[in-house]
């Protein structure tokens, strides 16, 4: 029996020519594209398929990825290999690096064979027979690559000039060349020593050690220690983020393959297509009698020669010719069959303006009809959560509000969070500003009578209380206190007689205690013991917001800019269109998984607050901003197993925290509907699907009135009590789904 090989298919790409089916969050690979199932699993059924002898097949992808990846070949015997996961994308040539130490790892030294997941390869038989001739060129110590024989000046590949032939079947490489201008792709054809070059490696991994040795030394270091202090989990290896984002992203072409003197090309005698464009698609899949391209819900009269496609509409097309029209959620792109590779253009001017469609792929399970839920989310509102909570949910003994129910509706006695009865006195105020019949106005009374409690000496407000109003946590935190300020703004709205003053006092506690001496941003408590984070800044912005609107001073908005430059200048990263969590003194990202940490559910409320900042400032490309952060939230942030937003994710969008609260849930609301409001795409389905989800896994599985507050990656339920917390995130979104007039009688 021949040589085993060691098949390891890459697949972290994003595929963006074929926008708008291929997106970051869902790219080309794990699209049924050629009619054969997924690329990606085509691609590991081609690689198990080998008769001379065994194969096995590694996985290399995206820890974004991994969850998908994971589920799709559960039930695949991949014959001792195994998925490697990648926490950010550092191109091919780390991969292959990769690819060789572990099988010198699990061996002396032995057969690697290279390939993208995302090509089409027609002929699985035909393909293992040009893998078996490169063998012997391979077992000599020769890297070898696979070609093409062009069939025509194609513009948009590499390629790979060879010697004169010979009796080898494997041919010497010459020279690696950049995709040509459409001359010089001309005189290559005319050539008939240039190949296009398919991506395609196989080597003895001691070899590829040798390159990596002599050219990339540095990169196959940072590689291994990688891989040394990689982590398994379910049969699965996940490399370390901190040490694998400082390795050299590059090409293997640019890094190995034009620098290595070794290097010989083996003919492909299978029908390939990299599936680099739409037009490509018309040469692999099904036509039907006029040389078009159907797929999806699509009516075509009269037209030839064309590519249609449709995922959840239908498109009709007649007259049309060489044309590629491809129909989404949220997209349509149209262009003649032979520009069709332009979309790249489109993408880059999607990802300008901060579109998400250029990231982020809509729900295929949206409500089309827009306000779908208000009659149960009115329900919800008025007839179970307002009337359980103002009354199960009260002290009537102690004062304030419990700080968290079980979910028999009985108090669980823990202590009283600040931010918590801050944000129930708030609940009250807008429940009484829609309109509802309970007792709002005793209960946003008893709120602040009970926080009073926890004033100290110097103005300030304790973080925690005791059930009975005794201070167990002195600290005058900055985000409590952001909290009672927005409480203390709806209180004042809406009549309180001592909310104005009191909020008054807090102003002046801030100022005192609070403010950074250097004018940027806050302290996260008297004397900035505590690494800083942006998070109380969100909060504040929110408090200086609701007293602008109550008080009409522009003094707030000035306070409220302060903290809006804060975000441009150290929260928000343009690159990568993050938020950061947590900094330093001199608002730096804090060292290690801290600096990583992003929290979907802040990006789409801080989308929220700056678009209402925008409307009342007139900074208007704040609203940019705010459509990037929830592109970046619903790309990288989203579980595709329920749809829910996950707690964390790092700056790659790899999970931290794989559970979903229900808090983030409501602020994706919010954050579409703000955008709604301000021009783009019509976001109405999306909120629907929104607003279904929060019920579907939150809402309805608990009892009247209460919540499911954590969801795990699988869907199950986490939790045995109620937080009091979550009602004013819920309490704000459903009303603002219902819209401001909504009364409990309409």
């Amino acid at each position: 029996m021949n040589e085993p090989i060691a098949c390891f298919v890459m697949s972290g790409g994003i595929g963006s020519r074929l926008w708008p089916l291929s997106r970051e969050d869902n790219p080309k690979q794990f699209h049924d594209l050629a009619g054969n199932g997924s690329m990606l699993m085509s691609t590991v059924q081609r690689s198990l398929a080998r008769t001379a002898g065994p194969s096995s097949v590694y996985l290399i992808g995206s820890e974004r990825h991994a969850s998908r990846i994971r589920d799709e070949f559960a039930a695949i015997d991949l014959n001792g290999g195994q998925a490697i996961f990648e926490p950010i994308g550092r191109n091919t040539a780390p991969a292959v690096a990769l690819s060789a130490q572990i099988v010198l790892d699990q061996a002396e030294d032995g057969l690697c064979l290279v390939m993208p997941s995302d090509h089409v390869i027609e002929t699985t038989e035909q393909f293992w027979q040009t893998v078996e001739t490169g063998v012997v060129a391979a077992e000599s110590g020769r890297i070898v690559v696979f070609g093409i024989r062009p069939t025509a000046p194609e513009t948009g590949f590499g390629y790979i000039e060879v010697g004169d032939a010979s009796d080898d079947a494997a041919r010497r490489v010459k020279r690696f060349v950049e995709k040509p201008d459409e001359d010089t792709a001309r005189s290559y054809l005319a050539d008939g020593n240039f190949f296009w070059n398919a991506g395609i490696f196989l080597f003895r991994a001691s070899v590829m050690r040798e390159a990596f040795e002599a050219h990339r030394p540095k990169m196959w270091s940072d590689v291994a220690r990688a891989f040394t202090n990689r982590k398994e989990h379910g049969g699965s290896i996940y490399l370390p983020e901190d040490i694998y984002e400082s390795i050299e992203d590059d090409s293997i072409d640019y890094a190995i393959m034009e620098r290595f003197d070794r290097i010989a090309l083996v003919e492909a005698d299978f029908r390939w297509n990299d599936l680099g464009s739409w037009s490509a698609l018309l040469d692999v899949a099904a036509t039907d009698d006029h040389g078009n391209v159907v797929a999806g819900d699509v009516i075509a009269i009269d037209c030839s020669h064309c590519y249609l496609r449709s995922q959840g509409r239908l498109v009709s097309a007649v007259g049309l010719k060489n044309t590629a029209v491809i129909a989404t959620a949220d997209a349509i792109f149209v262009a003649p069959v032979s520009e069709s590779q332009n979309v790249k253009t489109v993408v880059a001017e999607l990802e300008r303006s901060g579109r998400l469609e250029s990231r982020f792929t809509p729900s295929p399970d949206k409500v089309i009809e827009a306000g779908a839920h208000r009659r149960r989310v009115r329900q919800w509102l008025f007839e179970e959560a307002l009337p359980l909570w103002s009354d199960r949910g009260i002290d009537r003994r102690h004062g304030g509000f419990h700080e968290s129910l079980t979910f028999s509706g009985d108090p669980t006695g823990k202590n009283k969070r600040m931010r918590t009865m801050a944000r129930q006195t708030y609940a009250f105020c807008v429940a009484q500003a829609e309109g509802w019949a309970g007792p709002a106005t005793d209960l946003i009374d008893h709120g602040i009578a009970f926080m009073k409690k926890g004033r100290s000496e110097r103005g300030g407000w304790h973080a925690v209380l005791s059930p009975d109003g005794q201070v167990v946590d002195p600290t005058e935190d900055f985000y409590d206190t952001a909290f009672v300020l927005f409480a203390l703004a709806h209180a004042h709205r809406c009549g309180h007689p001592e909310a104005l003053a009191l909020g008054q006092k807090t102003f002046e506690f801030i100022e005192s205690h609070l403010e950074d001496t250097t004018l940027r941003g806050f302290l996260e408590e008297p004397g900035g013991k505590r690494v800083r984070r942006s998070n109380p800044h969100m909060h504040m912005l929110e408090a200086l917001l609701a007293w602008h609107e109550v008080t009409g001073e522009r003094a707030y908005l000035r306070q409220a800019s302060r903290i809006v430059d804060l975000f441009r200048s150290a929260f928000f990263d343009r690159e990568s269109w993050t938020l950061g969590e947590y900094f330093d003194d001199d608002w730096r990202p804090a060292a290690g998984e801290q600096g990583e940490w992003t929290e979907p559910g802040h990006h789409f409320e801080w989308g929220w607050l700056l678009i209402q900042f925008a409307d009342v400032s007139g900074q208007h490309d704040l609203r940019e901003m705010a459509r990037r952060l929830y592109a970046t939230g619903a790309a990288y942030g989203l579980n595709r197993w329920t749809g829910l937003a996950y707690n964390a994710v790092s700056r790659h969008g790899v999970p931290l925290d794989r559970d979903s609260r229900s808090w983030p849930q409501t602020e994706i609301i919010k954050a579409a509907i703000a955008l709604n409001e301000c021009g783009g795409p019509d976001m109405r389905p999306e909120i629907e699907a929104r607003v279904s989800r929060l019920f579907r896994w939150h809402l309805d599985p608990a009892p009247r009135g209460m919540w499911v507050d954590t969801i795990s990656e699988k869907g199950v339920a986490g939790t045995q009590d109620v937080p009091a917390s979550i009602f004013y995130h819920l309490l704000s979104a459903l009303m603002l789904y219902l819209g401001s007039t909504t009364r409990p009688d309409d």
